[in-house]
């Protein structure tokens, strides 16, 4: 049975988080969390414009 969270849930789950881990690490991994996100996002770019390369260099 799949787990449905309202926004009241995700709310209190935010707040154990934030007090946990204060909010200066929560704001620590959201930016590395930001930053993998953005890096595999331009990995997958660069493996799209690889195989074009290929065919044009083969068609030379």
């Amino acid at each position: 049975m799949p787990v449905r969270l309202g926004p009241t849930e995700l709310i209190i789950i935010l707040l154990i988080v934030v007090l946990l881990f204060g909010v200066g690490r929560v704001g620590k991994i959201a930016g590395e969390l930001g930053r993998g996100i953005r890096s595999f996002r331009e990995g997958l770019k660069g493996d799209e414009e690889k195989p074009e390369e290929k065919a044009e260099k083969k068609s030379e």
